[in-house]
């Protein structure tokens, strides 16, 4: 019986569920929260390995921006991502493994989640600025960057329950 695994984005956990069959359409609930189909993810043992990896033209892919966070595993682990400064500390250190430049509307936003501003509000006040000033962030215009990114860099949770799909 297959075991498959599912993150949460709204409460940045991974679930496994136990099926009864091979099912590789069926997206369940969040056990926890509730929200409707839960993003699938590749188990562990499932990751290619060895792959080539396109270049980027001297931007960060996602590729190296994960490399660079795999780099820093040891000081993500067990780090709170309900308090800003961690995830300042975190970015900061991922801006340097990659070797991007903290400029711009992304500095004003790391020096003010290191003084313990809330991510949200920070969202708010520089809105758009953060969309041009974020190389590594995701889409462009897409609400809560800050927070997205720093859930990006601490990686999420792992409900040890097995559930039923």
């Amino acid at each position: 019986m297959p075991i498959y695994e599912f993150y949460c984005s709204a409460c940045h956990r991974v679930f496994r569920f136990l099926s009864r069959k091979v099912d590789t359409q069926t997206r369940p609930a969040c056990p926890r929260c509730g929200r409707p189909r839960l993003e699938r993810r590749p188990s562990s043992f499932a990751v290619t390995v060895g792959r080539s990896e396109p270049d980027a033209g001297g931007e960060l892919d996602d590729a190296a921006l994960d490399r660079a966070v795999a780099s820093l595993a040891g000081e993500v682990d067990g780090l709170d991502d309900s308090d800003p400064r961690h995830a300042a500390h975190v970015l900061r250190k991922v801006y340097e493994a990659s070797g991007l430049p903290v400029t711009g509307a992304m500095q004003e936003a790391i020096r003010r989640m290191e003084a313990g501003e809330d991510p949200d509000r920070i969202e708010d006040e520089l809105g758009s600025a953060l969309d041009d000033a974020d190389p590594v962030g995701g889409d462009p215009g897409r609400p809560g960057r800050v927070r997205a990114l720093a859930r990006k860099l601490v990686p999420p949770s792992i409900d040890e329950s097995l559930h039923e799909l």
